[in-house]
C-alpha cells in the first residue's frame, strides 16, 4: 500500500465522519490482481453448499448384444443403453444450483473424480429476454397454452424482476460451482446471445480467468427469417463462450467436416515453425484434393421455421428440447472428450 500523506489525511477524514471512501482507494487500499471487474447490485462471492440427497426414479440400461452395441460406438446418442462398466450416465431433474451445489459437495463427487473427473461442462442458460415463459402445447388436434403456475411465477419474478443484476446474479453462482466441479483439464462452453454476451465474458473472466479464454464461437443461423420493422442489421448469430480450467492443460483436437465440393489443395509440412509445401523427385508441388476442412469458429446452423412442427415447440430461443446445435455440439466434441464425464444443462 503506498499512499501520499494528502491521501492518507483523506482516508481518515472520510472514516471519522462515517462516509464511504472514493472509489479509487479501492484499488489503493486492497490488493488484488484483477485489473477489470464486473461489478452489480448485491454482489457477493458466496455460493450455496447445501447437500441434497439424489432419489433414482427410473433406471435404463436394456442389454444388447455386443456385436450391436460395437457398432453404435461411434455416436454419443447412443440408443443402445448399454453401460461399458462402473458408471453410469445420469439425466437429473432439479434446480441447477442446488444440483451443482450437490454434486460438489455430495459422495457423487468422490465417484466422478475417481473415474477421472468432469471433463466438460456446455449450459445453455435462459436468456435475459423478459419474456413470457408460457408455453403453447398440441395434444391430437387441439393447442392449448400452458401457463405459469403460482411457483413459477415467483420463481420467474425473483429471476428476472431486477432485470441484468438478477439474471447476472443467478449466473454467477452458478458459473462458480461448475469452475469448482471442473476437472483441471476440463472445458467448459456457454451458449448466450447479444443481450447478456458481454457481461457473461467479464464474469467467466472473473471466475476462469483471461487467460484461459480459447474462442467465441459464433452460432449462425444461415436461413433465419428477417423482418424489415426493426432499424438495425438483422441479429442471427449467438455465441457459445469457451474457456479451459487451466491453458497449460486440457483437451482439444481440431474437428473437420466434410465439404460439400472436394477441393484442391497443396501439401505441406512445417519446418522450424513456417509452412513448407511439399515437392515430388521433378521439384513439382504435390497436390491432393481435400474432401474435408477444418471447423473454424462459425458454426452454420439451421434455424427452426414455423413450419418445422415436429421440433418447434412455442419458446423464441427453443428450450426444453435438444435443438440442433446441442446436438451438433455434442457429436464434434465426442472425439475429444470420449465417454469421460460431461455436465450440460438447458433451462
Amino acid at each position: 500500500m503506498h499512499l501520499t500523506d494528502n491521501e492518507k489525511r483523506d482516508v481518515i477524514k472520510y472514516l471519522e465522519a462515517g462516509k464511504p471512501l472514493p472509489e479509487k482507494y479501492r484499488f489503493l487500499l486492497f490488493d488484488d490482481d484483477r485489473e477489470v471487474e464486473l461489478l452489480w447490485n448485491g454482489k457477493t462471492n458466496e455460493v450455496t453448499n447445501v447437500v441434497l440427497p439424489f432419489q433414482v426414479i427410473e433406471q435404463i440400461d436394456e442389454p444388447r448384444s455386443d456385436e450391436k452395441f460395437g457398432n453404435a460406438q461411434g455416436s454419443l446418442f447412443d440408443m443402445t443403453g448399454r453401460q461399458i462398466s462402473g458408471w453410469t450416465n445420469k439425466l437429473i431433474w432439479g434446480d441447477n444450483k442446488l444440483i451443482l451445489s450437490s454434486l460438489k459437495n455430495g459422495p457423487l463427487r468422490k465417484e466422478i473424480e475417481a473415474q477421472g473427473g468432469l471433463k466438460l461442462i456446455y449450459i445453455d442458460p435462459p436468456f435475459d429476454v423478459g419474456a413470457d415463459f408460457s408455453i403453447n402445447i398440441e395434444i391430437g388436434e387441439e393447442e392449448f397454452t400452458k401457463k405459469p403456475s403460482v411457483i413459477e411465477e415467483l420463481a420467474y419474478r425473483d429471476t428476472w424482476g431486477k432485470g441484468a443484476d438478477s439474471f447476472i446474479a443467478m449466473i454467477y453462482e452458478r458459473l462458480k460451482l461448475m469452475h469448482d466441479l471442473l476437472a483441471d483439464d476440463g472445458s467448459i462452453y456457454v451458449h448466450c446471445d447479444w443481450r447478456m454476451s458481454p457481461a457473461l465474458r467479464f464474469i467467466l473472466n472473473e471466475i476462469f480467468g483471461i487467460d484461459n479464454f480459447q474462442n467465441e464461437i459464433y452460432w449462425y443461423y444461415y436461413n433465419k427469417l428477417h423482418g424489415a420493422s426493426k432499424n438495425v442489421f438483422p441479429r442471427a448469430t449467438d455465441s457459445i463462450l469457451y474457456y479451459v480450467k487451466n491453458r497449460k492443460n486440457f483437451i482439444f483436437n481440431h474437428q473437420k467436416e466434410p465439404r460439400d465440393k472436394p477441393v484442391k489443395k497443396l501439401k505441406y509440412h512445417f519446418i522450424g515453425g513456417k509452412i513448407v509445401n511439399d515437392k515430388d523427385e521433378n521439384g513439382k508441388t504435390i497436390t491432393y484434393l481435400s474432401t474435408e476442412r477444418q471447423i473454424d469458429n462459425v458454426w452454420r446452423i439451421r434455424c427452426l421455421q414455423p413450419a418445422d412442427k415436429s421440433e418447434w415447440l412455442g419458446y423464441d430461443t427453443q428450450k426444453l428440447k435438444w435443438f440442433p446445435l446441442s446436438r451438433q455440439f455434442f457429436e464434434i466434441f465426442k472425439r475429444d472428450f470420449g465417454n469421460k464425464f460431461g455436465l450440460g444443462f438447458c433451462s
